[in-house]
């Protein structure tokens, strides 16, 4: 069983900065690569950045050149910086684990941003 445990959501003001982390517990056999998505209130959940087990990452065309994600193997944790924050930006941010059998969320972070 995978677990997946967002942190470092928050209030910010816009121009500002914030670090998620997501920490993983569990097996890592079939990993293929880990995620962030986003979902503010009524939208759909959009994938904003994922980096797989060999380092190459992929960026959402609204956060490139703003956000980087990387991911340290030894602990199994996955960050995203945030800069340059936009009121855009405000969405409960999920971390998630891509198997090649499945995938594992977890329970998200609140990100606002305020303008």
């Amino acid at each position: 069983q995978v677990q997946l445990e967002e942190s470092g959501g928050g209030l910010v003001q816009a121009g500002g900065s914030l670090r998620l982390s997501c920490s993983a517990s569990g097996s890592i056999f079939g990993l293929d690569s880990m995620a962030w998505s986003r979902q503010a209130p009524g939208k759909q959940r959009d994938l904003v950045a994922t980096i797989s087990t060999d380092g190459r990452t992929k960026y959402a065309d609204s956060v490139k050149g703003r956000f980087t994600i990387s991911r340290d193997s030894l602990t199994n944790t996955v960050y995203l910086q945030m800069n340059s924050l936009k009121p855009d930006d405000t969405a409960l941010y999920y971390c998630k684990a891509v198997y090649y059998y499945g995938d594992y969320w977890g329970q998200g972070t609140q990100v606002t941003v305020s303008s």
